[in-house]
């Protein structure tokens, strides 16, 4: 096959995977990031302690977790043609995707989160916030650089799952890679794919790091007083209403 007759199968499975991934990824970042909070918050000594959720949620997040993307893939396949009309191609694809982002994002989410100062969150209800501003305010901003690098992580493992998928009639650089590179015994094919690949998950995991860096440096310069300062100008105003 030729330069000028690859090309633009290339591009065309070049758009397939990043529409598959950033869809996925969507899907799975707005799902995921509260169900990791709600594990963190509804567990033992938790903000909203409940032992029945925070088992039967974390039961979920395992089992999603465990499944091999392939076999999820394939159990899917009717929700898959429910939902988007088809069983093949990027479209189809991204239904499995999503699905097994959320649980690994959830998770990662959840190791974020827990890494919180206890002592800023025990000041923050000290001033009487409540749980909504705690998640708001603390949490999710403390937070912040780890979940972007948890992101980081999910989009990389999506774009590997995406790659397996591909072998499966799922479109994109993986069904690219099988079609015109293994079965027609083309390797130099299969190696620009394979290079393709690697770039592509270098500059996401570059990206992500400076971004987390940025924000990690930002947060370590302005600390906590900004945020414990702000709740607590909120109280004096609380203390006249009620002398009021």
């Amino acid at each position: 096959m030729t330069w000028s007759e690859m090309q633009p199968l290339l591009e065309q499975a070049c758009v397939e995977t990043l529409v598959m991934v950033g869809w996925s990824t969507l899907i799975a970042v707005a799902v995921g990031l509260p169900l990791g909070i709600l594990l963190v918050l509804t567990d033992r000594n938790g903000l909203l302690q409940n032992t029945v959720v925070s088992k039967v949620l974390g039961q979920i997040v395992n089992v999603g977790r465990s499944m091999p993307f392939i076999i999820l893939m394939v159990a899917l396949t009717s929700f898959t043609r429910w939902v988007t009309g088809t069983s093949i191609g990027s479209e189809a694809a991204i239904v499995p995707l999503a699905i097994s982002g959320i649980p690994f994002f959830a998770r990662l989410v959840e190791t974020a989160v827990r890494e919180v100062d206890h002592g800023l969150v025990e000041a923050v209800q000290a001033m009487g916030g409540n749980t909504w501003t705690l998640v708001r305010k603390v949490l999710v901003p403390e937070s912040l650089p780890s979940l972007i690098a948890s992101t980081t992580t999910t989009v990389i493992a999506l774009i590997g799952y995406s790659a397996m998928a591909g072998a499966v009639g799922g479109g994109g650089l993986g069904d690219f890679a099988v079609r015109y590179g293994y079965q027609r015994f083309d390797s130099e094919l299969m190696w620009i794919t394979v290079a393709i690949l690697a770039v592509v998950i270098s500059l996401i995991q570059f990206a992500g790091d400076l971004a987390a860096r940025a924000l990690h440096r930002r947060g370590a310069r302005s600390g906590p007083g900004p945020k414990l300062l702000f709740l607590k100008a909120a109280e004096p105003a609380a203390d006249v209403g009620k002398v009021a």
